[in-house]
């Protein structure tokens, strides 16, 4: 029962918090520290990484919800009140160490931050880890009150109002975690059955063969662990919605309530239950506005300012349920000081749908009309964001499916398409397509329930203990929702909150996402033990070995066999491209065999003649300067192929080496057999690891230039890897891995001039296939 004079000070007790690095649990903290001066605070702190759990305080201690109490007391007084107040235990939800045995007060904060993670990680942290804190508790002699923190939607799937008391259910939380366990068990197994495992290596083969065996290997259990956990997030979803419950997160939360319950608040020990709402930034305290990261609501929020969602299926009249996080803090510590009776825990809902509702089209007005007012900025202007009509779920499902197929068929005939500039920019328009359709399907599975929800959460608990808190404090410690105006809120205090955090976010996009060309590039380090490598073919020249071998052929045949040999290598076209597309190791052993029977010195001779012009009209200026710059730094620049070293002859003297294949001569003649393994993907890799090694070359320090997913291998060595007019395997894994990418020019007299200044100035490149 809420007293009729609530207590706001909790004196010198002992609080133990959970969560402390989490939003709500920080801001806790923070309020611990500058209005409970004589409370001892013990912290729950995992390990993260080298990261101890004080090394982890005292990073949390530098963020901004702490700026106001360290500039009131001063750097060093800081230092000294966290000191003498401020004990960390290390530890985790899933694994409890030894607790205190003089605590006063507990409040348990912790817990997943995901509506949809996996079953068994919900279950491990949720439900495992409250009943490991209280076990513990048992276990140390404490009888705290304990104020469990908790979810308004531990409800489920209801209508109507929903009182601040005991959930009404049968679920077992042992059971269920049990199962939960096991399901995890048996996903794990199904994943290794050969039928599964041949469907994983067999897309793994076809998407990164090129790459190399241990790529493709490494490629299909990448797919089978996400096929693992793609698994376990639908069997949370299906389990929970099962029992009447939105989410994995909402049952096990319901869950965990239900242990606290049955371990501690029924048990002779003192129980309340926090139930807040959708938490959001600060209305006023430590600062207006205060948020650390996105949000429940602010990624639907973000999408939109950005154009992404051009409709979503929620209700228009049904709740959004919304709550600044400053008042769930001030409602946490007020319960904290009014412990509930031994053996009746009490409940209270920290929600704002009772007593002054935010209905979903009145949020989506205010979200609307800030984002007219302060478009968010791209490359062409600004973003116009757009107009839902509220059309309902079954059309917007149809038209993503659709849309979804549309993504299939360009998908599928891209792969049919030749590696030029316009297929490139069709395969970056359908991936920003595959993105936006995945990102609507994320949300709408993700907010479904929230945006239709028809739930009201009774406050009278609440709104009682605010009503019983001293006059003098209300204002800075209470939590009178009806106070709370909504306009003023999102216009002034949290979508400015939100854009500080999406500017900050676009910010980090566009550098990591803008073409090198188009930003000033830093002057090189000068070192000598850094390497410059380039591979040759649609890098350092627009071309391949099949332009190549034509360039050969067109020159050294007489004109009347040019038409037979055309038509032959027609005929054999689609034959290569399948190989090419397999394997490319493959691909070039099959095609060097067309120099079967050309003696080598006439090869020699028409790489000197007419070859030679050919391959520099070709040669990329772009790359030429960026090879000039690695060997006026003092880098050793490598140029590398996987067809045949003496191909890349005419570029030889812009380079300090070129490493690449040689070919099998018997008396003199080519048999068409490589001397060796062609240098491609992986095979690369391992070259280059020992080339390094041997030289005594920095790779972590050195550069690399490739085009294609199958140079993935080897530029994932180095430390500087950039992307060469990419095709699309590489260009989404550099944008992914946040590398520079470049679009170089090719051909033109600038090439041809800067090699020939080369062959004067510099001494000649070995092309004796050292490679191999």
């Amino acid at each position: 029962m809420t007293p009729h004079h609530a207590n706001t000070e909790l004196g010198d007790a002992h609080v133990l918090l959970t969560g402390a690095t989490g939003f709500v649990g920080q801001a806790v903290l923070e309020r611990l520290l500058t209005d409970h001066p004589a409370t001892r605070v013990s912290l729950l702190v995992r390990r993260k990484g080298s990261q101890t759990g004080q090394d982890r305080l005292r990073q949390l201690l530098r963020k901004p919800v702490f700026r106001r109490w360290r500039d009131a007391v001063g750097a060093e007084e800081a230092e000294r009140i966290v000191r003498a107040r401020v004990t960390v235990l290390d530890g985790s939800m899933t694994s409890i160490p030894e607790l205190p045995s003089d605590l006063d007060v507990v409040i348990h904060s912790a817990s997943t931050v995901s509506f949809d993670p996996p079953i068994h990680e919900a279950f491990d942290t949720n439900v495992n880890g409250a009943v490991g804190l209280y076990e513990a508790l048992l276990a140390s002699g404490s009888d705290p009150h304990v104020v469990h923190v908790s979810t308004c939607y531990v409800g489920g799937l209801r209508r109507g109002v929903v009182p601040e008391a005991r959930l009404e259910h049968d679920v077992l939380w042992h059971t269920e975690w049990t199962l939960a366990t096991r399901t995890h068990q048996q996903t794990e197994l199904t994943s290794r059955e050969p039928a599964m495992l041949e469907r994983f290596m067999s897309r793994a083969r076809g998407d990164h063969g090129k790459e190399g065996p241990i790529a493709a290997a490494r490629a299909s259990e990448n797919a089978r662990r996400e096929w693992v956990r793609s698994q376990l997030v639908a069997a949370g979803r299906r389990r929970a919605q099962s029992l009447g419950w939105t989410d994995v997160y909402t049952l096990t939360k319901a869950l965990a309530e239900r242990a606290a319950e049955d371990l501690w608040g029924e048990a002779g020990h003192r129980l309340s239950v926090v139930r807040p709402a959708i938490i959001e930034s600060a209305l006023h305290h430590p600062f207006p506005g205060w948020i650390d990261g996105f949000k429940v609501a602010d990624p639907l929020i973000f999408a939109y300012g950005r154009g992404q969602l051009p409709d979503f299926p929620g209700l228009p009249d049904s709740i959004l349920d919304v709550i600044p996080v400053d008042f769930v803090v001030n409602a946490i510590l007020a319960v904290a000081a009014n412990p509930a009776p031994a053996d009746e825990p009490e409940y209270f809902h920290i929600a704002s749908g009772a007593s002054n509702p935010l209905p979903f089209h009145r949020m989506y007005e205010n979200v609307r009309d800030y984002y007219t007012r302060h478009p968010v900025a791209q490359d062409d202007g600004f973003v116009e964001v757009p107009v839902w009509k509220f059309a309902g779920e079954r059309r917007f499902n149809r038209g993503l499916r659709l849309a979804g197929a549309k993504a299939d068929l360009w998908d599928a005939a891209l792969r049919l398409m030749p590696n030029d500039e316009r297929t490139r920019a069709l395969a970056t328009r359908n991936a920003r397509l595959r993105a936006g359709i995945a990102t609507l399907g994320n949300f709408v599975d993700l907010y479904r329930a929230y945006a239709q929800t028809e739930i009201v959460f009774d406050d009278r608990n609440a709104r009682a203990l605010h009503h019983a808190l001293p006059a003098g404090v209300r204002e800075d410690r209470g939590f009178d929702v009806e106070r709370i105006d909504w306009e003023e809120y999102l216009q002034k205090v949290h979508l400015p909150a939100i854009g500080g955090l999406t500017a900050a976010h676009r910010r980090r996009r566009a550098a990591a996402a803008r073409p090198t060309a188009a930003r000033p590039r830093p002057e090189l380090p000068r070192r000598t033990d850094v390497l410059a490598v380039f591979d040759l073919e649609r890098t350092v020249v627009d071309s391949n070995i099949v332009e190549q071998y034509l360039w050969v052929r067109t020159t050294g045949l007489r004109k009347a066999a040019w038409p037979k040999e055309a038509a032959d290598l027609l005929v054999s076209l689609p034959g290569y491209l399948r190989d090419e597309r397999r394997d490319r190791g493959e691909f070039i052993r099959a095609f060097l065999r067309r120099y079967r029977g050309m003696p080598l010195a006439r090869l020699e001779d028409v790489v000197r003649r007419g070859y030679a012009d050919t391959m520099l009209r070709h040669t990329s200026a772009d790359a030429v300067a960026r090879i000039r710059e690695h060997r006026a730094a003092g880098h050793r620049t490598v140029l590398v192929t996987g067809s045949v070293a003496l191909l890349a002859a005419p570029l030889a003297d812009l380079f300090d080496e070129v490493v690449g294949s040689s070919m099998h001569v018997r008396d003199g003649v080519l048999t068409g057999y490589l001397a060796k393994p062609p240098l491609v993907d992986e095979a690369r890799a391992a070259w280059l690891q020992r080339y390094a090694e041997e030289g005594g070359y920095d790779l972590t320090a050195s550069y690399g230039y490739g085009d294609s997913h199958c140079d993935l291998p080897w530029l994932s060595l180095l430390g500087r890897p950039s992307a060469i007019n990419p095709d699309a395997g590489l260009a989404r894994e550099s944008h992914r891995r946040n590398w520079d990418i470049h679009r170089w020019r090719s051909g033109g007299s600038r090439a041809r001039r800067e090699v020939v200044a080369a062959r004067v100035t510099t001494a000649p490149a070995r092309t004796d296939g050292k490679g191999d």
